[in-house]
């Protein structure tokens, strides 16, 4: 594919923070104005319905519904990331979605090494990637510069 190049980890990493910033906007100043500081320095486990709502429920509805949609979350879009899937190059399926979400837990156990890997394999997999068959990839095309003649 012409200008397209797998995604590393430094990249992909950018997107995890852009990610983690429009979380805490759209999920975790929710719980804090429903349950308070209480939420953050607590020790209760669950709060609630909302805190089941807003930790786990919607975070993984909306995910999957941006991989589907728009091939990524926002923070791979602002950096022209797509999830793919790594035979074809076309769209996961929903299969797909699923079992690379919780492919993430599975990632993070090993001292978080399933992440690591992305900075080493050849096709920039981490080990979410290869078990849900996907990669992500990096558009590099720049759009050309457009005047208007009528100026």
């Amino acid at each position: 594919m012409e200008n397209q190049e797998y995604a590393g980890f430094w990249i992909r990493f950018g997107a995890v923070l852009i990610d983690l910033v429009v979380m805490a906007i759209v999920f975790w100043v929710p719980l804090t104005l429903i349950y308070g500081e209480e939420y953050w320095v607590g020790d209760q486990f669950y709060h609630g319905f909302w805190d089941l709502m807003f930790s786990y429920i919607l975070p993984f509805v909306v995910t999957i519904w941006f991989w589907l949609r728009f091939f990524g979350t926002p923070g791979k879009m602002a950096l022209r990331l797509k999830i793919v899937d790594a035979n074809t190059g076309s769209q996961l399926s929903l299969g797909q979605a699923i079992g690379r979400y919780f492919a993430y837990i599975v990632a993070a156990i090993p001292l978080l090494l399933g992440y690591i890997w992305v900075g080493i394999d050849k096709r920039k997999q981490g080990l979410h990637d290869k078990l849900a068959g996907t990669v992500v990839i990096r558009q590099l095309g720049k759009e050309p510069v457009k005047f208007d003649q009528n100026a």
